[in-house]
C-alpha cells in the first residue's frame, strides 16, 4: 500500500496514472445509471400507482358500491385484494369529502384525509411523491363517477421507489467486470514496462538514480583533480571544473573536439589517441600536468585525469607538518607529567619541543607557584626553572633568574590577556627589544629571529609563561600558534596538578614535623638516637617519643598509623597526644595500651555517626618504660613488631614481646607486658614495620637483615647507628614510613639514691627526716634541706596515718632535679583540696603542690608511691607562712 501511494518507479507512477483513470470511468458509469435507474423506478411507480387507481375506480360495481348504504363492507376486500395482486402498499377508497371507506389499517377507516384531491374530482388524476417512512413513494388518485357523471367517491394508490426492480443490480457486476479486467492489464503492462526499466538501469530506481547522479555530479566537481570524458571521436562529452581551471579552457566546450581548445599538441594528441596511459607529463601554461588517460570499450571513447604536480608537493608538505605536529601532541601527552615535579614537568616540555616544534624554549613560573600556593595574578615576576636547546650557549635567561617583565612586552600581553603572542621577526619587535636591550642584542646575532609565548594557565589561574624559540629554522607562523598553545594547556595541566600536589605535601610535612618531637630532652637514664623517613609516596602516620616519667624513669614510644595524608599524620598526633597524657598519670605499659585501644575504638565510632569513611584501623604502638635506678625496662606492643636488644658486648637479640591486637580491634581484650632486665650500655632499638618489611621482602629476612646491621655498629654513636642502620635495609625511598629509636641504657649511680623502710610510727618521722637531711648534705644540698622536711615529713605522715606497711621512704637525686617518694601497701589515692581557716588539717598536700615542681601518685603491684620532684636549683623555700595561712 506504502508503495502504491508514494511509487519509486516511472511504471509505478505510470500504474498509478492508469488505476485512478479505470476507478475514475468506473465511478461515472455507475453514478450515471444509478442516477437514471432511479428517475425510471419512480416514473414506474407511477406509472404502477396510477394503473392501478384507475383500474379500481373504474372497475364495475365501485360507483354502485360507493353510492350504497355501507361502502366500507361491499369496497373493503376488493381494496385489499387488488393491494396484494399489484402489490402496492395500499389501495385507498375515499369519500368525496375526504373520509376513508377503506385501509390497510382498519383503524384508520373513517378518519378524514388531510391532502389537496381537488384536481381528482375534476376529472383529472392527482399524483404526488414523497418521503415515506419505508422511503420514497409515489401516490396517484383519481375520482369515481356514476353514470349522471357525479363524483361518487376517489380511489388513492402508493407505491414505494424500493419496490420497484433496480436495473442497477443487473448491470453492475458486469461494469465492476469490464474495470477489474483494465486493471489488470494495466498492472501488467507496468510490470513488463518496470522490468525493462530495471533492467536497463541494473536495478536502481529513479530516486537511486537521481541521488546517484547528483552525488556523481558534485564529487566530479568536487575533486581537486581535472577529469575529461571523450567520445570516440575524440569530442569533449564532458569537463569538470578543475580541468577548466588547469586546462583554461572556455566555457561551453563539450561537443567539440580536443584538439580545437589551443592545448599543446602532445597534450591533444594523447587526448584524442584514446591510448592508455599513465602520469605522463605535459607543460600546460606555466603548470606541470600529471596525465592519466583509460579507455572505455573499443571505441566508446577514454576518460583523462589531471593532476597539478606542483599543488600535490604543497600538499604533501602541509600533510607532514600537520602529521608531524600530531605526532608531537601525541608524545608530548605521553611524556609531559610523567612525575608531580613542577621543575621535572617543565623541563619535560622544552625536552618535547626542541628541536621538533623549536630550537630553544624556556619555562618560567610564579614564585608563589613553585612554592606550591595558589596563583594570585598580581605580578609578572617569573622566575626561569628549565630551558632546553640545540646549542647550550644561547643568550637566553639562565635557569633560576627571576625575571620581571614590562609592560608592553610581548610576554607581559600573553600574561594579562591570556593568550599566546606570537612575535615572527624579533629585530622589528621594538616593545620585545625595549625590555633588556643589552640581552635582545645578543639574542638578534646569535640567530633568534622569531618566538611564541604561551601563558600557563589552568582553571583560569596563571601558573606561568613559556617560550618557544627558532633560529635554525623558518619564522613562526600564525598556523604555529595553535600547537604551541596545545602543548603550554597539556604541560600547564600537569604542573598544577604537581602544584596542588606540592602544597599537600608541604601541609602534610608541616603537619607531620609539628606533632613529632623536635628536640629530645637531656636524660640520666637514657642516651637517645632517633631518625624519621618519610614515605615515597608523602607523609605517614608512623611517629616516636621519649617521655620523661617521675622517679628519673623514662618512657620510650613508638607508633604506626596505616596509610599516608594529612588523615594519617593528624591521627598520628592524636595518639600522641593520647599517649603524653595517659604517661602523665604513670599508668603501665599494658593498661596504658588498653586506653590507646578504647581511644581509637571511640574515634572510629565517632566517625561512623559523622558519616565520615576514614577510619584508623591498623594503628600500633610498642609502649617501654625503663627505671635506670634498677634497670628493668617494662615493656607492651599492640601489634607492632617487637624491639631489638643490642647487649653492651655487640650481640643482637629480639626479646618475645607478647602482643597485642592492633588498636581499634583488640574488643576490650587486656594486652600482655614484658619485664626485661637492661644492663648499662646495653641499646633498645624501637622501629616501624617500614625498615624491616618492603615489597618483595619477607619480614625475616627484614630481621635477618637489621641483626648484621645492628652487629656492625658496636662502639659507634647513636647517630651513626641510625644512619648505619638506613643504609643497610633502605636501597630506596622506602615505600611506607620509617621511624627509629635507639636507646642506651645508663644505670644511676647508687649513692645518687637514699631508701629508708619506716616504721608505722609517728614518733619515726623525725628520725627519717634527720637521715633525710644528713643524706642532702652529704650530696651538697643542704640549702634545700629545709623544703625537703615539709615534703617527706608530710608524706611520710600520711604514709603512717593513712596506709599500710610496708612503707618506704626514696631520695633520688636526678642532674637539677631531687625526687621523694614515699610507698606504702595500699592503693588509695590522696586528693588535692584547699583548707579554710577553721579546717585542722588538709593543708599537707596543697603544702606539697606549692613546695615542689610536680607531684603525683603511680601505683604498683603491692600498693603506691606518692612522689614530689624538686628543683635542686631552686634555692631555700623561705617564709612559707603565707601559704599556711592561705584562705579558700
Amino acid at each position: 500500500m506504502l508503495s502504491l501511494r508514494k511509487p519509486r518507479t516511472v511504471a509505478g507512477q505510470v500504474f498509478l496514472l492508469q488505476l485512478v483513470v479505470v476507478l475514475l470511468l468506473i465511478a461515472t458509469a455507475v453514478t450515471a445509471l444509478v442516477i437514471q435507474d432511479r428517475n425510471r423506478a419512480i416514473q414506474e411507480a407511477k406509472d404502477r400507482s396510477l394503473v392501478a387507481a384507475e383500474s379500481f375506480a373504474n372497475a364495475r360495481g365501485t360507483a354502485e358500491a360507493m353510492e350504497s348504504d355501507d361502502p366500507t363492507a361491499e369496497l373493503q376486500p376488493h381494496a385489499e385484494a387488488v393491494r396484494k395482486k399489484t402489490g402496492v402498499d395500499y389501495v385507498v377508497a375515499l369519500s368525496p369529502y375526504g373520509f376513508r371507506w377503506t385501509h390497510p389499517d382498519t383503524d384508520q377507516i373513517g378518519k378524514n384525509v388531510s391532502t389537496s384531491y381537488g384536481q381528482a374530482l375534476e376529472g383529472e388524476p392527482h399524483q404526488t411523491t414523497f418521503d415515506s417512512s419505508l422511503g420514497k413513494a409515489v401516490d396517484s388518485t383519481v375520482a369515481v363517477f356514476n353514470d349522471k357523471g357525479t363524483a361518487v367517491g376517489l380511489v388513492t394508490v402508493g407505491v414505494t421507489v424500493d419496490k420497484v426492480t433496480s436495473v442497477v443490480q443487473q448491470q453492475l457486476p458486469v461494469i465492476l467486470a469490464a474495470g477489474g479486467v483494465a486493471l489488470l492489464l494495466a498492472a501488467g503492462g507496468s510490470a513488463l514496462v518496470s522490468g525493462r526499466l530495471r533492467r536497463q538501469t541494473r536495478g536502481l530506481g529513479p530516486v537511486e538514480m537521481t541521488r546517484m547522479y547528483e552525488h556523481h555530479d558534485a564529487v566530479l566537481h568536487a575533486v581537486r583533480e581535472g577529469v575529461i570524458i571523450l567520445d570516440g571521436d575524440g569530442r569533449l562529452l564532458l569537463v569538470n571544473d578543475e580541468a577548466r581551471r588547469l586546462l583554461a579552457l572556455p566555457p561551453q566546450v563539450e561537443g567539440r573536439p580536443v584538439t580545437g581548445l589551443g592545448l599543446s599538441p602532445a597534450l591533444a594528441g594523447l587526448l584524442g589517441s584514446g591510448r592508455a596511459a599513465t602520469d605522463k607529463v605535459f607543460l600546460a601554461g606555466d603548470t606541470l600536468l600529471a596525465v592519466n588517460v583509460r579507455p572505455v570499450g573499443p571505441k566508446e571513447g577514454s576518460v583523462a585525469t589531471l593532476r597539478d604536480t606542483t599543488e600535490l608537493r604543497a600538499l604533501a608538505g602541509r600533510a607532514d607538518v600537520a602529521g608531524g605536529r600530531l605526532q608531537l601532541l601525541y608524545e608530548a601527552s605521553t611524556r609531559i607529567g610523567t612525575t608531580l615535579d613542577m621543575k621535572r614537568t617543565a623541563e619535560e616540555l622544552t625536552e618535547v619541543t626542541v628541536p621538533r616544534f623549536a630550537d630553544f624554549a624556556t619555562v618560567e613560573l610564579a614564585e608563589i607557584v613553585l612554592q606550591g600556593g595558589e596563583p594570585t595574578g598580581a605580578s609578572t615576576a617569573m622566575r626561569h626553572i628549565a630551558a632546553a636547546g640545540i646549542q647550550e650557549d644561547a643568550p637566553l635567561h639562565p635557569v633560576g633568574t627571576l625575571v620581571s617583565y614590562a609592560p608592553g612586552n610581548p610576554v607581559a600581553t600573553g600574561i594579562a590577556t591570556g593568550r599566546p603572542v606570537l612575535v615572527a621577526h624579533l629585530a622589528s619587535a621594538e616593545d620585545w627589544r625595549a625590555q633588556d636591550p643589552d640581552r635582545a642584542r645578543q639574542v638578534i646575532a646569535y640567530g633568534i629571529h622569531s618566538m611564541i609565548s604561551v601563558p600557563l594557565q589552568a582553571r583560569g589561574q596563571l601558573l606561568g609563561v613559556v617560550e618557544f624559540w627558532r633560529s635554525d629554522q623558518d619564522p613562526f607562523e600564525p598556523d604555529d600558534v595553535s600547537p604551541a598553545e596545545e602543548l603550554a594547556t597539556r604541560a600547564a595541566v600537569c604542573i598544577d596538578n604537581a602544584r596542588r600536589y606540592t602544597r599537600e605535601h608541604t601541609t602534610a610535612v608541616t603537619l607531620q614535623r609539628s606533632l613529632l618531637p623536635g628536640a629530645l630532652p637531656e636524660l640520666s637514664a637514657l642516651e637517645v638516637g632517633h631518625r624519621y623517613l618519610p614515605a615515597q609516596a608523602g607523609v605517614g602516620g608512623d611517629w616516636y617519643d621519649v617521655i620523661p616519667l617521675p622517679g628519673a624513669r623514662v618512657a620510650l614510644v613508638v607508633g604506626d598509623v596505616v596509610g599516608h595524608g594529612l588523615h594519617a599524620a593528624a591521627t598520628m598526633g592524636r595518639l600522641r597526644t593520647a599517649v603524653h597524657n595517659f604517661a602523665a598519670l604513670d599508668l603501665p605499659p599494658d593498661e596504658l595500651l588498653a586506653h590507646l585501644d578504647d581511644l581509637i575504638s571511640r574515634i572510629d565510632q565517632d566517625a561512623e555517626a559523622e558519616g565520615k569513611t576514614e577510619a584508623v584501623t591498623g594503628a600500633t604502638c610498642l609502649y617501654a618504660v625503663y627505671d635506670p635506678v634498677s634497670g628493668q625496662c617494662v615493656l607492651a606492643r599492640a601489634g607492632h613488631p617487637g624491639p631489638a636488644l643490642v647487649s653492651p658486648d655487640g650481640s643482637v637479640t629480639f626479646p618475645d614481646i607478647p602482643v597485642a591486637p592492633p588498636l581499634g580491634v583488640g574488643g576490650g581484650l587486656p594486652g600482655e607486658k614484658a619485664v626485661l632486665r637492661l644492663a648499662a650500655d646495653s641499646r633498645l632499638v624501637l622501629y616501624t614495620d617500614g625498615l624491616v618489611e618492603a615489597r618483595g621482602r619477607d619480614i625475616d629476612v627484614g630481621l635477618r637483615m637489621l641483626r648484621e646491621a645492628l652487629a656492625g655498629t658496636h662502639g659507634v654513636t647513636l647517630d651513626d647507628t641510625c644512619q648505619t642502620v638506613l643504609d643497610a635495609m633502605l636501597r630506596t625511598r622506602p615505600s611506607d614510613d620509617v621511624a627509629l629509636l635507639v636507646a642506651r641504657t645508663r644505670l644511676l649511680d647508687p649513692d645518687q639514691v637514699a631508701e629508708w623502710q619506716v616504721p608505722e610510727d609517728p614518733a619515726a618521722v623525725a628520725r627519717i627526716r634527720a637521715a633525710a637531711t644528713r643524706r642532702l648534705e652529704s650530696w651538697g644540698l643542704g640549702e634545700t634541706a629545709f623544703t625537703t622536711e615539709l615534703i617527706l615529713s608530710e608524706l611520710v605522715t600520711n604514709a603512717i596515718r593513712y596506709g599500710k606497711s610496708p612503707i618506704s621512704l626514696r631520695l633520688l637525686r636526678d642532674h637539677d632535679s631531687l625526687f621523694c617518694e614515699v610507698s606504702d601497701g595500699t592503693s588509695t589515692s590522696p586528693h588535692l583540696r584547699r583548707a579554710t581557716l577553721t579546717d585542722e588539717g588538709g593543708r599537707g598536700l596543697f603544702l606539697v603542690a606549692q613546695l615542689s615542681r610536680r607531684w603525683g601518685t603511680r601505683y604498683t603491684d603491692r600498693g603506691k608511691i606518692i612522689w614530689a620532684e624538686q628543683a635542686i636549683d631552686g634555692g631555700a623555700a623561705g617564709d612559707v607562712s603565707g601559704l599556711l595561712m592561705a584562705s579558700p
